[in-house]
């Protein structure tokens, strides 16, 4: 297809796209080919933490490729030393391994569960997971996901990953067997339509874990890096996990994630994990940026400030239009729709003149805000406005 100057013909089609190219983008704005604004709440499915193109992320960027960009896996360097040190300063973890996807760290938290159980459980490798969950693209984590169809996709399955009801702990339980390594589960679902686990069953499920000798694996490679108001989505539950793999915001845009263990856990040997481009100082020197804004003083409270105000305006806007009311934690939200309309809102919204707006509808009721955090009270006004006009339609 040609979209003005570009022809999308040599890409391979693996999703359906809209016909517009995006050429510039600056804090929660892209532009399109045609000059034309959209108001983005999407920011790369939670993504760009600081927005599209901030100062902190051109700049690191900038100067480190001026010094060093990929000295190779085998060796130490700065900013990859500098953000193990920050990762681990502020959370309860001892260890980081860097990756490039959530996906990544999240076979690496399957590789090293299943490496722990063969030397501490007499070779246990099952990992309870849940219903629509969504834990990758991998064979291994389309395997540990509860997403639906995913299970005869790319049949046959990763044998291994017995799925529990969300939010049930007795569901837990009834699957936890002598062959049982861990529970590895997301502190809110993302793609399963932004539900957040209770904090009660959080503590239960450390509770248990801990009892049967298991571990407890928290992939946050959506819920973390201040997405709930907080760092990181386990403490809202004040628990203690024992694996936790990040993603998606730890890079702020760029291809980033960590997987984060206590010391205890840590039992790869030399050649068990690696990767060419794990740990290397451009992307990480990213995370350095990302994570020091994070901390900065005052920084997580109006994460905190902003998702209670956007939820109080989907709240109304709900009521308004006769929708089901909103979910979730922090800046990562949802509106329950009456009916299975969020594809065709999302369309439209792209649709919209003279400024555009991106959402997502990850199940046919249900549209996901997944905002910068650093978005500003006016900005989600200006979107509450469009939507209000789109759930008229």
């Amino acid at each position: 297809m040609q979209y003005g100057a570009y022809s999308t013909d040599s890409l391979m089609s693996i999703t359906s796209r809209p016909e517009l190219v995006f050429e510039s983008g600056k804090g929660s704005w892209l532009v399109d080919q045609r000059g034309k604004s959209y108001l983005d709440f999407i920011q790369g499915w939670a993504v760009n933490c600081l927005g599209h193109c901030p100062p902190e992320i051109s700049a690191a960027l900038l100067a480190q490729a001026e010094r060093l960009i990929n000295p190779s896996p085998a060796f130490y360097n700065a900013p990859m030393v500098e953000l193990a040190g920050l990762l681990t300063a502020n959370s309860v973890f001892d260890r980081v391994f860097f990756a490039n996807t959530g996906a990544e760290a999240n076979e690496g938290a399957i590789k090293l569960a299943r490496k722990w159980g063969r030397l501490h459980r007499d070779g246990a490798y099952e990992i309870v997971t849940f219903g629509h969950s969504f834990h990758g693209r991998t064979l291994a984590t389309m395997s540990a996901s509860g997403k639906a169809g995913w299970d005869t996709l790319y049949a046959p399955q990763v044998a291994g990953f017995p799925k529990a009801v969300y939010n049930d702990i007795a569901s837990v339980e009834a699957l936890i067997g002598a062959k049982t390594v861990a529970v590895m589960l997301e502190p809110v679902q993302g793609e399963g339509g932004v539900i957040p686990a209770d904090p009660a069953f959080m503590k239960a499920l450390r509770e248990l874990t801990r009892a049967r000798g298991i571990l407890l694996i928290v992939d946050e490679v959506q819920s973390g890096m201040g997405r709930t108001g907080k760092l990181f989505a386990y403490e809202h539950a004040a628990i203690v996990p024992d694996i936790m793999t990040l993603g998606k915001g730890i890079g702020g845009g760029v291809p980033l994630a960590a997987l984060l263990a206590r010391e205890e856990i840590c039992c790869f040997e030399a050649g068990d994990q690696g990767g060419t481009y794990n740990g290397n100082p451009l992307m990480t020197a990213v995370g350095v940026a990302v994570v020091r804004r994070l901390l900065q003083a005052g920084f997580l409270g109006e994460v905190e400030a902003r998702g209670q105000y956007l939820a109080k305006r989907l709240l109304e806007l709900s009521a308004r239009h006769g929708q089901h009311g909103e979910r979730g934690c922090g800046l990562l939200r949802a509106m329950i729709l009456a009916d299975e309309r969020g594809p065709e809102i999302v369309r439209r919204g792209l649709e919209l003149a003279p400024q555009g707006l991106l959402l997502n509808a990850p199940r046919p009721n249900l549209l996901r805000f997944m905002p910068a955090l650093n978005v500003s009270e006016a900005e989600i006004d200006q979107m509450i406005a469009m939507l209000d006009g789109l759930l008229q339609g």
